[in-house]
């Protein structure tokens, strides 16, 4: 299966330039017929690997994510699981069996043998057989399970959910309170409980044997009144907040967990922190090891059991809140002493980029950089040692996974040219061997794709500023070119030498139908260093604006874009720009918009990311009111003269829906063409039903044409 995988994507990558223009055309739906990998495994000796397969399943309305493995000693690419709601592998550190999450519903209810229904669609944590076979329940708790990890010696497993109520409890609460909602009252912690796996194999065996009315007290439950509802579970420990993620030290004497919001708002950077748990003691003696304001996430343990590394994307370890690029951290266990990683670059200097992934090794790490619009594997022996980057394929890596004791590196990669897959090489020195895994993708080989570039322009302060250009297929390095502006969102992050197909990214269907795609990576973005990100505070709107008004220009006066044919476009922090921006100019004309704010006060009320929405304004709403007035485009708004096309989430909570009814009746009341599409059951990432993104695109395609005057195939 791997030589037959690696020969049809040499195939396809080594297309003569000459059978390009003979390739048809991608259409809309094969593009939204894209495959995505949420998670990628390596089991411990580096030979299977566990996969997340995620994709639309246009009948059923939702997105299908299964659980496939890849054995490379003649096993090739299998599923292993059907249910289309799994997610979170984890492989037992004895590599017999693979832990993950699911939401499908409990066989016959619970695992007692009653056909209780009320596990439906309650999120439970299984084991599977990595040699095939079905799902076994490993829990039947009435709550979600929100994190899970193994034990070292694979005959536990520790989990968490909200701690459970007794039914005298909840009862109580529904006489006292009906439907009513208690905000913020409502909300409780988690309970970090653990169970024996044998304990659950065996109880999966005798399903059916045991009436339900004779479950004892092997049901979970205590006499402090609380009950995971899982029988043989035991406690570990409660907490206050809600359990993001859990991992267990290599020698197995502690349990590390990175502690979350209970409500998941991300209102306070107290509530983001690491604790260990040590599990020899009884009752287990817990120990807060950060105290800091920043979010932490993405845990991993050292191999030594002493360092727990993690990821920051927002706030500061050291000192007041303070945003910066994605940085890499870890703190001694013991001491509480906290070392930032990915510091120094080979030549000694600063190393600008931002750290997106990193896998642990025997001596360090490996870390997926983002330096401009390339993101690359690094290697480091410790947190004083320069990053040294490794021979690799030019584009981006999208995740790096070790194996405990295998040399082997699982890898996602793509590029503007090759559409997202998994890869496995033989080591860190061999990256170009890498092998594909997977090919659910390859059909967008077969079409005629845009070719892009690197484009770069300087601002009027001397900045230089990159971007992307992505040209109608045939059509690269034309000039005189109707040119639809597509603004990333974040704004931490960049466009650059990837490849992405789905509602969010569709520069490729733009320039399919028509439109030189231009992908400003604006102050703010990430790659450029953390002085070039910061400087678009405290003007989150107005700095970037310039920059990406600056780059239209150099564009228009080269001659490579049609200044009688400019459209702009743009999803959640992509549209607070270009909901600004058509208030700077009439030049537009149409605009695509979704999930963006137009105002700032009542964006930051409603938003469930607030603190860094503070920072990036230069405080809060009663302190710096001027700038969150001059900063929002509702002010503004009598200048806009384009055509706007408005999409939202029914419930969006990080933009909440209000901004787009504001907007919408804004430009109604100006007799300014709009329409707004409102999507129901979606949050922010319109996850919930494909059809959902694929209108989105569809009617945004219809919009530009309509107005902009351009996409015809």
């Amino acid at each position: 299966m791997l030589v037959f995988l690696n020969q049809a994507f040499s195939q396809a990558f080594s297309q003569a330039p000459s059978q390009e223009k003979d390739k048809p055309k991608l259409t809309l739906d094969e593009f939204f017929n894209y495959v995505t990998y949420d998670a990628v495994r390596s089991s411990p000796d580096g030979h299977s690997i566990a996969i997340i397969v995620d994709r639309p399943d246009w009948d059923q309305n939702f997105f299908r994510t299964e659980l496939w493995l890849y054995r490379d000693e003649g096993g090739g690419l299998i599923p292993l699981t059907q249910s289309g709601k799994d997610s979170a592998p984890q492989w037992s550190p004895d590599g017999a069996w693979i832990a993950f999450l699911s939401e499908r519903t409990l066989e016959s209810g619970k695992s007692d043998g009653s056909d209780d229904a009320k596990n439906e669609n309650i999120t439970q944590l299984y084991v599977i057989s990595p040699n095939g076979g079905e799902a076994i329940p490993v829990t039947t708790a009435d709550e979600d399970v929100h994190a899970f990890a193994w034990s070292a010696d694979s005959k536990t497993l520790y989990f968490a959910t909200r701690t459970p109520w007794m039914k005298a409890q909840q009862d109580a609460h529904k006489r006292g309170w009906k439907d009513v909602i208690q905000y913020r009252g409502d909300e409780r912690g988690d309970t970090i409980f653990s169970v024996a796996l044998a304990g659950a194999l065996s109880r999966r065996a005798e399903v059916g044997k045991i009436p339900s009315e004779n479950r004892g007290e092997d049901d979970g439950e205590y006499s402090d009144g609380e009950s995971s509802s899982t029988p043989g579970s035991k406690i570990i420990t409660p907490t206050p907040w809600r359990v993001q993620q859990m991992a267990t030290a290599p020698d197995g004497r502690r349990l590390a967990f990175v502690s979350e919001s209970i409500s998941q708002r991300e209102e306070r950077v107290s509530e983001f922190e690491i604790f260990t748990v040590d599990l020899g003691s009884n009752p287990s003696t817990v120990r807060q090891l950060t105290h800091n304001e920043a979010v932490e996430e993405n845990i991993q343990w050292a191999r030594d059991s002493r360092h727990v590394f993690f990821g920051v994307n927002y706030g500061a370890v050291d000192g007041e809140y303070h945003d910066y690029q994605p940085r890499l951290y870890w703190i001694d266990a013991d001491s509480g002493a906290t070392e930032r990683w990915a510091q120094k670059a080979e030549n000694g200097k600063e190393f600008i980029g931002a750290i997106m992934h990193y896998a642990v090794t025997d001596n360090g790490i490996l870390a997926a950089g983002r330096v401009g619009t390339e993101v690359q594997i690094y290697s480091q022996l410790s947190p004083s040692a320069p990053l040294l980057k490794q021979t690799g394929w030019s584009g981006t890596y999208d995740a790096v996974v070790t194996a405990s004791h295998s040399s082997h590196i699982a890898l996602i990669h793509s590029a503007l040219d090759r559409p997202v897959e998994v890869y496995l090489a033989p080591d860190i020195s061999k990256l170009t061997e890498a092998q594909p895994l997977t090919a659910f993708n390859k059909l967008f080989t077969e079409r005629a794709l845009p070719q892009a570039k690197t484009y770069r322009w300087t601002a009027d302060d001397g900045t230089s500023i990159e971007g992307m250009l992505m040209y109608p297929p045939g059509k690269f390095e034309a000039k005189n070119l109707p040119m639809f502006v597509f603004i990333h969102g974040g704004p931490d992050d960049a466009d650059g030498n990837h490849f992405e197909a789905d509602w969010y990214v569709w520069d490729r269907l733009a320039a399919t139908h028509g439109w030189l795609v231009f992908e400003p990576n604006y102050r703010g973005s990430t790659g450029y260093g953390d002085k070039f990100l910061e400087r678009m505070v405290p003007e989150i709107v107005s700095r970037p604006g310039k920059d990406i008004s600056e780059g239209v220009d150099s564009l228009v006066k080269n001659g490579t874009a049609d200044p009688a044919h400019l459209a702009i476009g743009g999803y959640s922090y992509g549209s607070y720009m270009t909901n600004w921006l058509i208030t700077q100019s009439t030049q537009w004309k149409a605009a695509v918009t979704g999930a963006g704010a137009v105002e700032n006060v009542a964006n930051w009320g409603n938003d469930d990311t607030t603190f860094d929405d503070a920072f990036d304004l230069g405080g809060l709403p009663w302190e710096q009111p001027k700038r969150y007035r001059e900063e929002a485009a509702i002010f503004q708004m009598n200048k806009v003269r384009t055509p706007t096309l408005i999409d939202c989430g029914a419930e969006d909570v990080r933009v909440a829906v209000s901004e787009c009814y504001l907007f919408d009746h804004a430009l109604h009341n100006l007799g300014v063409p709009s329409e707004l599409l409102i999507f129901p059951g979606e949050g922010h990432e319109l996850d919930k039903n494909p059809w959902h993104g694929k209108i989105k695109v569809r009617e945004e395609l219809k919009w530009l044409q309509k107005y902009g005057g351009v996409g015809t195939q």
